[in-house]
């Protein structure tokens, strides 16, 4: 089965559809309605809780997940909604910014390494493609012979994205796509699973003029991805046969610092960062220190390698 230019792989080995869990996976993901349940689910996750019900959900909710409250903004009794604290803003001073290239967010890395002809390892075997992911030639074109990590982001994760360097927006693109799930069934069974689910890509130029971006890509259950710099990306609205949306800014429009805000998941999901051929050298020591950051549990701010 496929949807919106990619699906289900087939030919697997008996290795990737080991199981209970992954037969019913690969029989009802490609069923459900996921564009449709992402919206809905969203919204009902930032409707305003009736004040009776609102702490006992947010404690239930902080321990399902395993929330750490103690970096969080406010208080649990001051948040509205389960969204609201999913999307929660950190303590100033909790994630003190290291130097050099920093990490963007939370996460474990699921992948790392060069970028060779333009192709990604999503996994072991199944590479995409950076022009795919970004669907803009002349950007895919600055990446191409660079390197890339993707991080994903789990429930207990925060779940806003910072900038690596300081860095001036050059370009962002909304890319509507499908909603396929961002976990280890996914990353083995659905081809082009990056480059074919929904996605807010973001290209930014440094003081010294290297390129980096940052893909933000949605996920089943994802509501929403917003930007700090720019509300004018609102991936909120479903209309159908949506298109492609993109902006390039010019030289003194938005300049952001390392650290800075970039943007936020309702729910979990993924970000892939590209980095230029010129940028990747400056910052990682070699390839096989960044291939070893596969697996790695990391924090925003935290030195990339």
């Amino acid at each position: 089965m496929r949807e919106q230019n990619g699906g289900l792989m087939t030919g697997q080995t008996s290795h990737d559809t080991s199981g209970f869990s992954d037969r019913l996976l690969s029989t009802f993901m490609p069923l459900l309605p996921k564009d449709d349940m992402s919206y809905w689910v969203g919204r009902l996750m930032h409707q305003k809780l009736p004040k009776p019900l609102r702490l006992q959900s947010m404690r239930a909710f902080a321990k399902a997940y395993n929330l750490n409250l103690d970096e969080a903004e406010k208080s649990i009794e001051e948040y509205e909604s389960i969204g609201d604290l999913f999307t929660r803003k950190l303590k100033p001073g909790v994630r003190p910014i290291a130097e050099g290239m920093v990490h963007p967010c939370d996460s474990k890395i699921a992948e790392a390494g060069p970028v060779r002809h333009g192709k990604i390892p999503q996994v072991k075997g199944i590479d995409y493609t950076v022009e795919g992911l970004l669907r803009n030639h002349e950007v895919a074109e600055r990446f191409k012979e660079g390197a890339f990590v993707t991080y994903y982001l789990c429930p207990t994760d925060y779940h806003r994205v910072h900038l690596p360097l300081d860095g001036r927006v050059e370009w962002i693109s909304h890319i509507p796509g499908a909603f396929w799930p961002v976990n280890n069934w996914s990353v083995r069974n659905v081809s082009q699973l990056y480059a074919i689910n929904e996605r807010v890509a973001m290209m930014f130029r440094t003081p010294e003029g290297y390129s980096f971006a940052l893909v933000m890509v949605a996920a089943t259950n994802v509501g929403s991805i917003k930007l700090a710099f720019d509300s004018s990306f609102d991936t909120e609205k479903r209309p159908r046969g949506r298109k492609t949306s993109e902006k390039w800014f010019g030289e003194n429009e938005i300049t952001l610092k390392k650290g800075d805000e970039a943007g936020l998941f309702s729910m979990g999901s993924s970000v892939v960062m590209l980095m230029d051929p010129e940028l990747s050298k400056r910052h990682t020591s070699d390839t096989k220190t960044l291939v070893g950051l596969h697996g790695h549990f990391v924090k925003m701010g935290q030195t990339l390698v």
